[in-house]
């Protein structure tokens, strides 16, 4: 199948590409840019008039509840949610039932999700046995197999030996290691960032210093170890103060932030309304003016969903109770949207950090148009207004704080491999 696509703003952040011009696909490759090649005769166009044509979007941590919890997420809804926003390479989290810390349970996800329509299923295999912080798995047997890093998703890793070991095993196969900075008890029990707000409500608070205790630690064991480590889901202003220094010291690390994490705070956990129970929890005023500064001046270097839908039952509990979780992959590109808006950021600048800086964050061939390249393609009309509902997500969980929201960035249609696999 080939397919034209022509009249569109084609953005992409890897290049600098900004203008109008066509994007020609032949099967699963890209074939040009600019100009359709000598001989080119496309069996499908698609007009992007008034749309934004960029690379398909990289989200580093989602939770896709298979396998272990097929009666709350469906893998299909899931999926069919992802693309509906665009998403089209998804790392998901180790942290399913079994953990993804055998060759067969990577495999049999792969395989599940390569029979559906959907994005690019990239596990992230699980760093240590269980995610027990006790015995590395047999990381190079995971990486055969398809995973492209390896993580503790947000279970604790305290014995510090097992930590850098793992890190050395990764630094001598080439692997990345994805870690979430948290001194487990600092943060035990808590369910609230450590201010006024939880003070006031009687919720068990999670300091800071929980924060960056457990980045300083990671990143000295990354400048012994020599590995390649990628902190995940930021929440403070004083960690991200962290990886200045540690990049300006020329440690390969890379980071990300959740996307919600950019716009919301501890004042909007209100009278305990579960939708903001959240790990790591809203933050201050000050953190999020603090990772709105890092997104600008390129700290960090992606924005990832966090995706993790959660049932009803789950949300309806005491605040310190509910399951911590918002439904984001369908508002990656509109919450990236709305920063970039409110903080005079060009749009090609906020695609990096969903496009190419995510994939190059785990060192992956996505996020990016060229020739050759995989034709996974996002086409977005940047500037249409739509209201975030539970009928208007197509995810099977509908628990978000944004319900209600008039948020810009509506996704037309998303290709994975030259495969159209959403459309309105």
């Amino acid at each position: 199948m080939k397919t034209a696509i022509i009249n569109g703003r084609v953005i992409d952040p890897a290049s600098g590409l900004d203008g109008l011009c066509g994007v020609f696909v032949d099967g699963e490759k890209i074939a040009a840019l600019g100009h359709a090649p000598p001989g080119f005769v496309a069996d499908r166009t698609i007009d992007a008039s008034g749309l934004v044509v960029a690379p398909g979007f990289v989200d580093l941590c989602a939770r896709l509840r298979e396998p272990g919890a097929e009666f709350k997420n469906a893998l299909a809804s899931e999926m069919q949610a992802a693309v509906a926003g665009g998403v089209t390479s998804l790392v998901c989290s180790p942290d399913t039932d079994p953990v993804l810390d055998e060759p067969g349970l990577v495999e049999m996800l792969r395989y599940r999700a390569k029979n559906l329509r959907g994005p690019r299923v990239l596990p992230a295999g699980a760093l240590t046995e269980g995610l027990k912080g006790l015995h590395l798995t047999e990381m190079a047997e995971l990486r055969a197999h398809g995973c492209v890093a390896f993580s503790q998703a947000d279970a604790p890793l305290d014995d510090t030996q097992v930590m850098l070991r793992a890190m050395q095993y990764a630094a001598t196969h080439g692997f990345v290691v994805i870690l979430r900075p948290e001194d487990s008890w600092l943060a035990r029990d808590g369910v609230a960032h450590e201010g006024q707000v939880a003070a006031r409500l009687g919720l068990s608070p999670i300091p800071v210093e929980a924060e960056t205790i457990g980045l300083s630690r990671i990143l000295e064991l990354a400048r012994v170890a020599g590995a390649r480590v990628h902190v995940a889901r930021l929440s403070t202003a004083r960690a991200l103060d962290q990886i200045r220094v540690a990049k300006a010291a020329g440690l390969n690390v890379t980071c990300d932030i959740a996307v919600h994490h950019a716009h919301l705070t501890e004042m909007d956990i209100g009278y305990f309304d579960a939708q903001c129970r959240v790990v790591p929890p809203f933050r201050s005023q000050r953190d999020r003016d603090g990772l709105r500064a890092a997104l600008k001046d390129g700290t960090i270097d992606a924005i990832c969903s966090d995706h993790a839908p959660v049932d009803e039952d789950d949300k309806a509990l005491p605040f310190g109770e509910a399951l911590p979780g918002v439904t984001a992959v369908e508002l990656l590109l509109p919450l990236a949207l709305k920063w970039a808006s409110e903080d005079g950021v060009a749009l090609k600048d906020a695609l990096r950090l969903i496009t190419c800086g995510a994939a190059s964050s785990l060192d992956m061939p996505y996020g990016r148009l060229a020739p050759g390249g995989p034709a996974d393609i996002a086409i977005f009309a940047a500037e249409q207004y739509w209201t975030v509902s539970a009928r208007s997500l197509v995810s099977q969980g509908k628990n978000t704080p944004f319900i209600g929201y008039e948020l810009k960035g509506r996704v037309r249609k998303t290709l994975v491999a030259g495969v159209v696999v959403h459309s309105e």
